[in-house]
């Protein structure tokens, strides 16, 4: 059965504000390499290695090293399907405002800050800034403190400063939200992901997080700079992106499975969504599959 994305709750060591971790041996357990999301900013660097790039609606595969930046709220899958002998696979997260809520608004963050920006909608960089990059971000897990905080902070202006990289999600998805609230914002997301395949009727949800509908509606465009509907639309495209990747159910099955009651509608938004009929989607999948 094909999961849908689930929020991930994630918590840095004690004393720290950003997780740092590493994997060396092959990925076993098919279940750790799971559909999720959350508000933090992954980083993510595999030195050799093979698997699949899911993120949003981009889907593709790779065969040997990758280097990734992925912003916050956009759902994705984990990387490594399989690590080469010697191969390391190297994560980094962290809030978006982990050293302060305007730390990153000032000038000379500016880079910094729009190369946040874009990352929501997942960069995937070339060899020539992964040479240079991939090996300090390897480092990160050797240090502590301000010594961690510092190279990450080089890492993330080198990342800024880079040019050749690739936009993964261009038009996609992601649950972009601002930081404060966070805690509303994820109640939001969690009923979302557990009730997506019904309506959620507006009271509904309002009443989850003790609002009035006006007050949640306008309060909800705030936060995300889209309506309920369009959000919870989004979502369930999203979904049946994964769908139609991984499961031999037709289009109409997977129509009805992501919540949407009726077919044409779905159509016109997965279209809207990804640019794509889903027909066109899933044959598209097929060949990537077939050379990967």
């Amino acid at each position: 059965m094909i999961k849908k994305p689930t929020f991930e709750k994630i918590s840095p060591n004690f004393g720290s504000s950003v997780l740092v971790m590493q994997h060396t041996k092959k990925i076993k357990n098919k279940n750790s390499a799971f559909w999720h999301f959350h508000p933090e900013i992954e980083l993510v660097y595999v030195d050799k290695g093979k698997g699949k790039r899911h993120i949003g609606n981009h889907l593709s595969y790779f065969n040997n090293s990758q280097l990734i930046l992925i912003g916050s709220n956009l759902p994705h899958n984990g990387f490594a399907d399989r690590l080469t002998t010697r191969g390391t696979e190297t994560i980094v997260q962290f809030k978006p405002d982990f050293l302060g809520e305007n730390f990153f608004k000032i000038p000379e963050m500016n880079a910094i800050d729009l190369l946040l920006e874009k990352a929501k909608k997942g960069l995937l960089y070339r060899p020539e800034t992964k040479e240079v990059v991939g090996p300090k971000i390897q480092h990160l897990i050797d240090l502590k403190g301000f010594e961690r905080i510092s190279l990450l902070l080089e890492i993330l202006n080198d990342l800024a400063k880079a040019e050749d990289y690739t936009l993964l999600n261009v038009d996609g998805f992601s649950f972009e939200t601002e930081a404060q609230d966070s805690a509303k914002i994820d109640m939001i997301f969690k009923h979302i992901n557990t009730n997506f395949q019904r309506p959620i009727p507006l009271d509904e949800i309002a009443d989850k997080v003790s609002m009035t509908v006006p007050a949640f509606c306008r309060y909800f465009k705030k936060a995300t700079g889209k309506t309920f509907t369009k959000l919870v639309n989004e979502y369930r495209v999203v979904h049946a992106t994964k769908l139609l990747s991984e499961s031999q159910s037709s289009i109409t099955d997977i129509c009805f499975e992501c919540g949407f009651n009726n077919f044409s509608h779905f159509n016109k938004l997965f279209n809207e969504i990804t640019g794509k009929s889903a027909s066109k989607y899933r044959s598209e999948i097929k060949h990537l599959i077939k050379q990967g």
